[in-house]
């Protein structure tokens, strides 16, 4: 009982978590590793755990999406192909060596989470729509944007600040259009590993499943309640968490 508890307080407090500033896999994906799921498989379960909380963050931003869409066609299919060799890179990596890579993988996704408000800032300061990409910015974007669904569909942590840079290279300046933008390619990068994870049969269900209504539940409240207290402060919890896990890992890993 114990580890169930601990696995759907991690789930909801992730699922909050991601509903407000991100960094929900900073505390699903160390749950899991403690109660001794092996590292693949713990990277696996959290991706499916969390992937509801993704969706509905897209139905939040539904009338956020930039009115010139001609170019996502190309974003989402370099997130399908990156993701899913993401995916099944990682599920072909042997246990021990993805655990000598997680306090590193855990390492760069908390530096670009800590990095992300000044990132954003940066990349949002003006609120109109820019004018449509020129194929050679959509070219070197879709590019980009395989590499960061690979790491995606292999780690996954900090992706989201990856694409909002790199979608403002691409010129786009509205903020709310390119967290839009955003949460769509990570929804599909998240999707098609999980069909990867689920087809190969590297999830483990019964955690995978008290974890998914946790995080459904934690993606409801913090809606609705964590958006209340200060983000500042949420932030330093998250990146907190991070540099503790990734100091953890580099000692006992």
């Amino acid at each position: 009982m114990a580890i169930w508890a601990v696995l759907f307080l991690a789930a909801v407090l992730g699922g909050a978590l991601n509903s407000v500033a991100g960094g929900g896999s900073f505390l699903t994906f160390p749950a899991l590793l403690f109660v001794g799921v092996p590292p693949v498989s713990a990277n696996t379960t959290s991706t499916a755990a969390l992937l509801p909380g993704v969706f509905a963050s897209i139905t939040g931003y539904r009338a956020d999406f930039p009115k010139e869409r001609a170019f996502l066609s190309w974003l989402v299919g370099a997130s399908l192909i990156g993701g899913l060799a993401g995916a099944l890179f990682l599920l072909g990596t042997p246990e021990e060596a993805f655990k000598k890579l997680i306090p590193y993988l855990l390492g760069v996704a908390t530096l670009l989470f800590i990095a992300s408000p000044s990132l954003s800032a940066w990349f949002g300061r003006t609120e109109e729509h820019a004018a449509a990409p020129s194929p050679r910015a959509i070219a070197g974007i879709a590019i980009a944007q395989s590499l960061i669904a690979f790491y995606g569909g292999y780690f996954g942590g900090g992706i989201g600040i990856l694409m909002l840079a790199t979608l403002g290279l691409m010129g786009m300046r509205d903020i709310n259009a390119m967290n839009a933008v955003k949460t769509l390619l990570a929804g599909i990068i998240n999707t098609v590993a999980f069909i990867a994870f689920v087809l190969a049969r590297n999830i483990v269900w019964p955690y995978a499943v008290v974890m998914l209504f946790g995080s459904i539940i934690g993606g409801y409240v913090g809606a609705r309640f964590v958006r209340r207290l200060d983000q500042a402060l949420v932030r330093r919890f998250i990146a907190f968490v991070g540099i503790v896990m990734t100091a953890y890992f580099f000692i006992h890993g």
